[in-house]
């Protein structure tokens, strides 16, 4: 166990401006502010090599962005100072680093040695992980091969993974990516509270086939419960009257007695913990549905590219640390370029819903205005993050990032193997990707315009301001294992992020006070309860309107 202090008050740090390595990165900012990646490259014949990094099979090189070697070293004095290694130590040793709701943050556990050792009040974790993936790899194979089939005795072809947030942006993200690894049953997911999203997943199924996973930890999350009903009487409607449609049911839920009321056995019952976010837990029985469609294997090496990320942000020293060093490459551009968004854009298709999932990873877990402490942060904390994947972004938004007024940064991220035979234009994406990140670092000048023989009159619409900084991700091809270590990345840069801003990025109040208001709401929507005139007037105009017009349909 890490020594380092474990209650609120010992959790609390100074601001981080109050450090004095911020204050020493501050003043180099401002004598170097003006320096553009043309400027630094001139100036550092090395830079390819000094901006470099490879991790887990991760290449990455930030020779792009706009910061210098000296700038780079402060960086790593703040993450010294901020006390970055402890604190990573602490995380994997299970102190409780969600202080406000008093949690061990643990998701490292769910790929880790199966030989290792991890207290949490006085109890060892792995064992109880390792026995809740075995029933996994045990229920798989099961349904896989035919030796547990649907009431009707017909074998199992889809599954539907009732979720939302955590428990449905990881499953969807991953099977997406990994669909050229599918071996085992077709993937669906149900998420949105509108039943348009039930009903366009349901309606090409036959509940004769399909396998429903209904994902809530605690079986009340609102709308997960919501579709559960919807999908419940789609069930009874398409299976013969005699049936037990609760043999088409598993849970990925703690909720054992909430799941027998719906007719799921505990065998059936696959738990985590609360020390497991919902925006981490694609590594937990969260990601059942993943094995389904991908089978064990995969989903084990899957398990093994994030332990091998894991390994190297425990192990590795600051300066030689892949997320340590990007999280610190945002915080340059969010707290000192004042870039406000981050375009994630890989260059791979089934890579698709990365962005998505990514947005919940990073905007939920540091989208906070208040420090441990309950202070207000003085700077400005996470960025938005977005994006699509490559070539089509080229063709909306990239213009944006070339010319727009607001300087954007971005990850671009692509493998130098396509993931199937079906590759022949994979050159060319690749070409379009390295394109892409020339045009964001080095623009086009005017000189460069004139030069070329560019009409006057169109100099000034060509000319591309570059200094857009970037970072390039690269690895051999995608597969299990490299997108597991892709997401443990993301992960620890985040944490990294929330540490030095210091904020707890576990916790996500302004998510939960939504749902109260929403919960609170849904009577008056219906209109079986009486508007209440002392009721905040606006959204008491908003319900008056929608009440009638939902009479008058």
């Amino acid at each position: 166990m890490s020594g380092h202090p474990q209650t609120l008050e010992d959790l609390l740090s100074p601001s981080v401006t109050d450090l004095a390595s911020w204050s020493e990165l501050h003043a180099h900012h401002t004598r170097v502010a003006d320096l553009s990646v043309r400027d630094l490259v001139a100036a550092e014949p090395e830079r390819s090599k000094q901006c470099a990094l490879m991790a887990a099979g991760i290449h990455a090189d930030w020779s792009r962005q706009r910061i210098d070697q000296q700038g780079m070293e402060l960086l790593r004095k703040v993450a010294l100072e901020r006390d970055i290694p402890t604190h990573i130590a602490d995380m994997f040793d299970g102190v409780k680093i969600n202080n406000t709701e008093q949690r061990a943050v643990l998701h490292t556990v769910l790929r880790a040695d199966p030989d290792s050792s991890v207290i949490v009040d006085g109890r060892d974790v792995v064992p109880d992980v390792q026995e809740v993936l075995t029933r996994m790899r045990d229920f798989t194979r099961s349904v896989v091969t035919g030796s547990y089939v649907g009431v009707t005795g017909k074998k199992f072809t889809d599954v539907v993974n009732i979720g939302i947030g955590g428990s449905d942006l990881g499953p969807v993200m991953v099977t997406e990516a990994l669909k050229g690894f599918q071996v085992g049953l077709r993937p669906h997911f149900i998420s949105n509270v509108d039943p348009t999203d039930a009903f366009e997943v349901l309606r090409e199924l036959n509940p004769e086939t399909t396998l429903v996973l209904i994902a809530s930890k605690t079986f009340t999350t609102a709308e997960t419960m919501a579709n559960a009903t919807q999908v419940l009487a789609w069930l009874k409607n398409g299976l013969p009257t005699a049936s037990n449609h609760a043999g088409h049911l598993a849970a990925l839920s703690t909720a054992i007695d909430k799941a027998a009321q719906m007719g799921i056995p505990e065998e059936r019952v696959f738990g985590f913990w609360d020390w497991v976010g919902g925006r981490y837990s694609v590594s937990s029985a969260i990601g059942l549905s993943i094995m389904l469609a991908v089978g064990e294997e995969n989903f084990d090496e899957f398990l093994a590219g994030m332990h091998a990320m894991d390994e190297h942000f425990r192990a590795s020293p600051i300066e030689s640390n892949l997320p340590v060093t990007m999280a610190l490459l945002g915080i340059w551009n969010r707290n000192f370029l004042d870039i406000p968004t981050l375009a994630v854009l890989p260059y791979e298709q089934y890579l698709h819903r990365v962005p998505a999932y990514l947005q919940q990873l990073t905007m939920e877990s540091n989208g906070k205005r208040v420090d441990a402490d309950g202070q207000e942060v003085p700077v400005q904390t996470a960025a938005v993050l977005w994006g699509e994947p490559g070539t089509n972004g080229q063709h909306s938004f990239h213009q944006m990032i070339h010319q727009g007024t607001q300087p954007i940064a971005a990850d671009v991220i692509a493998f130098a193997q396509s993931a199937h035979d079906f590759a022949g234009q994979h050159a060319t994406l690749l070409a379009n990707a390295l394109a892409q990140i020339q045009v964001m670092a080095f623009g086009r000048t005017e000189a460069e315009l004139v030069a070329a023989g560019v009409p006057a009159a169109l100099v000034a619409h060509k000319t591309m301001p570059g200094n857009r900084p970037c970072t390039l991700l690269l690895a051999q091809q995608l597969t299990p294992a490299t997108l597991g270590a892709l997401i443990a990345l993301y992960e620890h840069i985040t944490f990294v992020q929330g540490v030095i801003w210091g904020i707890n990025s576990f916790d996500q109040w302004g998510v939960e006070y939504g749902k109260e208001v929403a919960t609170a709401l849904t009577p008056y929507v219906s209109g079986d309860v009486d508007l209440p005139p002392t009721m905040e007037p606006l959204t008491r105009a908003s319900l008056q309107v929608l009440r009638n017009l939902r009479a008058q349909s």
